[in-house]
């Protein structure tokens, strides 16, 4: 097995989306940036989100049993390190956009490129991640933004077509 610094240099060679993870309810406001997030199937909807045990983050999302995937543009980045900042409180983080609900009540990023609005089914621990597996109530995307991502322990701007670049057939 190897060890943590050799998988952290080989996953900086995997570019992620970058998205602000936030959640409502009875539990109160949570919020934090994440890139580990992914499509688990179409039928039903579904998505993962990885989420570390010792955030403050991870109790509230699992109490409420809502969260929505807030998909950064790449003028947003200030949002990322915002809900990055360990010692930032939710009203700090969320003063730096404008925010609304679509179904399940968690805040919405106003011109977030995508919004995946969703109900929490179940949850899986590994290591020392929680693995929240939701189903998607509700979206709302724009297409005109370019997309952030984080690569190589940076962020980057990925237009909205690739220039040159010929889809790849599966």
């Amino acid at each position: 097995m190897i060890d943590k610094t050799n998988f952290r240099e080989a996953m900086a060679g995997l570019g992620a989306s970058v998205n602000v993870i936030t959640s409502d309810g009875a539990a109160g406001r949570a919020g934090c940036t994440a890139s580990a997030v992914c499509a688990v199937t179409d039928d039903p909807p579904t998505l993962l989100v990885c989420i570390n045990r010792s955030s403050r983050n991870n109790a509230i999302i699992r109490e409420n049993g809502v969260l929505c995937v807030n998909v950064l543009s790449a003028e947003q980045q200030h949002v990322a390190a915002r809900f990055a900042t360990k010692d930032a409180s939710m009203d700090e983080r969320y003063a730096c956009g404008e925010w609304h609900a679509l179904e399940t009540g968690a805040p919405v990023l106003e011109d977030a490129i995508s919004a995946l609005d969703c109900a929490v089914r179940s949850t899986t621990e590994v290591g020392t991640h929680t693995v929240f597996f939701c189903t998607i109530e509700a979206t709302r995307t724009r297409s005109e933004a370019d997309a952030l991502i984080y690569y190589a322990r940076n962020f980057h701007r990925v237009g909205n077509a690739a220039a040159g670049v010929s889809p790849v057939a599966a």
